[in-house]
């Protein structure tokens, strides 16, 4: 049998759980047993050669995909970028991102106290700088020109101001309500950052990690929209057109009741209750929307 290929997936977390929906979704079955670090995907038609999903710390992702020992792997861009293997190195090349997952958006700020009287990256000079993103930090201060101290820390680093330990810090913020808390404002944005699938340029298995690529791809976008079904009167058949015009265009067909279509069309899906009630205005009826699993645009 041929050296199987390595899929790195968190061993653990909320990220772990999606992670695992998602090749779930794209065909890849799966069962880990007893907290085991490898489970052997099922063979399924289209998908016979031999695949392993290997069960690893986030943050280690990144490292064992650049140094080979993973083909892909699901993990943050911000450990990507903390990691520093989405550039070349004179050993390795830069690791590659296929595909962006569109879950756990985040940014990576550096926040002061409110009271505090920097206004820009180079009032930092000298300050003490708490973080879990140590190389991140590092060359944003180089880029803007700073020496700092960099207090490195792999828990919460929202208190250490408050503390004493440091000045400022570099953290990920999502809503703000934690640094709100904390009373601490956002100086400047880094970098943004979500969770992503990334491959090793060198592996050995080119064409089915892009075969894996594409069906988690599918996946993806067919997460960001529904099927809108409905039956309109056919003088109101361009306008409904109009409001759902579909990927290339809607679907139409004409329904036994005379004057009368049924149209089918995909929505995305953050639009689809306003165009659901734009519809109903039109005199449209047995409006329905459909989870779509998976597809290929």
């Amino acid at each position: 049998m041929s050296e199987p290929l390595r899929i790195g997936v968190p061993s653990k977390g909320r990220l772990a759980e999606l992670a695992t929906e998602l090749l779930v979704d794209a065909g890849l079955k799966f069962r880990r047993q007893n907290r085991d670090l490898f489970a052997r995907v099922k063979p399924s038609f289209g998908l016979e050669q031999p695949i392993d999903v290997t069960f690893l710390r986030t943050d280690d992702i990144p490292v064992l995909c650049a140094e080979g020992a993973i083909d892909l792997g699901i993990t943050g861009s911000d450990l990507v970028a903390e990691a520093g293997v989405d550039e070349p190195a004179p050993d390795r090349p830069a690791i590659v991102t296929q595909l962006k997952l569109g879950l756990g958006g985040c940014r990576l700020a550096v926040c002061v106290p409110e009271s505090s009287p920097v206004v820009s990256a180079t009032d930092l000079k000298g300050d003490r700088i708490a973080t879990s993103f140590p190389n991140v930090t590092r060359r944003y201060l180089n880029q803007s020109g700073v020496t700092g101290h960099i207090v490195e820390l792999t828990g919460s680093v929202e208190v250490m101001i408050a503390l004493g330990i440091a000045d400022a810090i570099v953290d990920l913020v999502e809503t703000g309500s934690t640094l709100a808390a904390n009373k601490l404002r956002i100086l400047d944005t880094i970098g943004t950052y979500e969770t992503v699938l990334v491959q090793n340029p060198a592996t050995k298995h080119e064409a089915l990690c892009a075969q894996i690529v594409r069906r988690c791809e599918g996946v993806v976008i067919a997460r960001g929209y529904s099927l809108l079904e409905y039956n309109v009167p056919e003088e109101q058949l361009a306008a409904a057109e109009k409001i759902t015009p579909g990927f290339s265009s809607p679907t139409v067909n004409r329904l036994e009741q005379p004057g009368w279509y049924a149209v089918r069309a995909m929505v995305k899906r953050g639009d689809v209750i306003g165009a659901m009630e734009r519809l109903e205005e039109l005199g449209a009826q047995a409006i329905l929307e459909i989870e779509i699993k998976n597809c290929r645009l």
